[in-house]
């Protein structure tokens, strides 16, 4: 009788192939991570979502963690099927769903914590405005402008930090530490991100990424029960 093989050895295969240097320990530690990530998206952000439906505050922090947990998964998936289950006829566009997914991810979780607020609803415009002009970005040219997108992602994330003064006054202290430590995590990956000699830089970043986004989804937390 024979026997399928697993699904994943063909993805390394391919992953391995694309990505000279590659090896099959830097594959199984970032599946790892995606994976993690992947039951934190789905088990977490439900809970959330009735979190905030149960705290008696009306519809716009339902509606706000719906929008901050659809961007959450979106980053999430959209990276796991790049990074971990690549097929070289979709590439293309695999890559540009990762890439773009993390301006969402932003945008998506100041208007989260905005709609919680009440408040910084321009800041929120801004961001989207943002938003839109990277994806743009990197629908049409994902592999130039490489240091132009960095910028723009801190440069959104640290400006809406620095910028939020009515939606953190609103928010628990708490949350507000809470965000500042996840935009340092994210910040500090980068460096790992771009250090592409370094051994198992994917996995780091990818880790990186996924602490940073536990802090902030923390801080949701505290902000839909405070």
């Amino acid at each position: 009788m024979r026997v399928t093989p697993p699904i994943y050895p063909a993805a390394m295969h391919i992953l391995l192939a694309r990505r000279p240097g590659y090896t099959r320990a830097e594959y199984v530690s970032d599946l790892t991570v995606h994976v993690i990530g992947m039951i934190i998206v789905l088990t977490c952000v439900p809970v959330l979502i009735v979190l905030a439906a149960l705290s008696g505050d009306g519809a716009a922090p339902v509606v706000g963690m719906v929008l901050y947990g659809l961007s959450f998964a979106a980053m999430i998936l959209c990276s796991a099927v790049y990074n971990i289950f690549p097929h070289p006829d979709w590439e293309w566009l695999f890559k540009r769903l990762d890439h773009s997914a993390i301006y969402l991810k932003i945008a998506g979780t100041f208007t989260g914590f905005a709609l919680i607020a009440g408040q910084g609803f321009l800041l929120v415009g801004a961001l989207w405005a943002a938003a839109a002009a990277g994806i743009s970005l990197k629908m049409i040219c994902p592999f130039r402008f490489r240091r132009i997108s960095i910028v723009l992602y801190l440069g959104m994330g640290w400006a809406g930090g620095l910028v939020a003064f009515g939606i953190f006054a609103a928010l628990p202290p708490l949350t507000g530490s809470l965000i500042a430590a996840g935009g340092l995590m994210y910040t500090a990956g980068i460096v790992f991100y771009l250090w592409s000699h370094l051994p198992f830089h994917l996995t780091i970043w990818h880790a990186f990424v996924l602490v940073a986004s536990i802090l902030l989804y923390a801080g949701a937390v505290v902000a839909v029960m405070g």
